[in-house]
């Protein structure tokens, strides 16, 4: 089971670098004039969301294995539940992202490079929230 926590850890990190990245790349974006760099940015934010997703269904799938493995062992309490809300929230970020992306794509985009300044603040605040409760498990 070591070695399923073990990749679980490596894909949730490596999913984290490109929901810590993709945020930041959409502040460009929301920032840039110039056509060319534009096309560059949006090149860059494709190629990372695509990389991403496969990540984060890699860092899903093991950490259902490791609740399924550990399920039955009696862990649980209020600690997994808040977790698996937060894991819902990041989830849905993720897809939030795409949707922007897809919005920037478009032409369409309406938001401000401020707005997207705290955005991407939001998996900060989750990795934090996430951490803290697996690590302390304080309820």
């Amino acid at each position: 089971m070591l070695w399923i926590k073990a990749l679980h850890i490596v894909f949730v990190t490596a999913w984290f670098a490109g929901l810590f990245y993709l945020p930041r790349i959409l502040v460009n974006l929301a920032m840039e004039t110039d056509a060319a760099a534009t096309q560059r940015l949006l090149v860059m934010a494709r190629k990372l969301y695509r990389f991403m997703s496969p990540l984060s269904g890699l860092a899903l799938g093991f950490g259902l294995w490791l609740w399924l493995a550990y399920f039955n062992q009696g862990i649980s309490g209020g600690w997994l539940h808040a977790k698996l809300v937060l894991v819902v929230l990041l989830i849905g970020y993720h897809h939030a992202c795409g949707s922007l992306l897809k919005k920037f794509e478009q032409g369409k985009n309406t938001r401000s490079h401020v707005w997207f300044r705290w955005f991407n603040e939001v998996p900060v605040i989750l990795l934090l929230l996430i951490v803290i409760l697996v690590v302390v498990k304080p309820f």
